[in-house]
């Protein structure tokens, strides 16, 4: 069976250069565009990056605490 070009380990690594490059091209982009922050914590540069990053990682440790406490056996559905 012919292996996915999402796995591949060329593939892999050409996805975290580009993953990268955009992260880096959305942080300097504050340099350009003029913010108008709510609050005082939101004019520190690249706030809005950081924050973004540390919502991700809280949802994705959420997703594997509540899949921990509300998973089923695998014969849960068998009669």
């Amino acid at each position: 069976m012919k292996q996915n070009w999402f796995y591949k380990k060329t593939s892999i690594k050409k996805l975290w250069i580009g993953a990268i490059v955009v992260l880096v091209l959305t942080i300097l982009a504050e340099i350009i565009i003029t913010l108008h922050p709510h609050f005082e914590i939101e004019a520190l540069f690249g706030f809005h990056g950081l924050y973004g990053f540390l919502t991700c990682v809280i949802m994705v440790v959420f997703a594997k605490v509540l899949g921990f406490l509300i998973k089923r056996k695998d014969d849960y559905y068998d009669m």
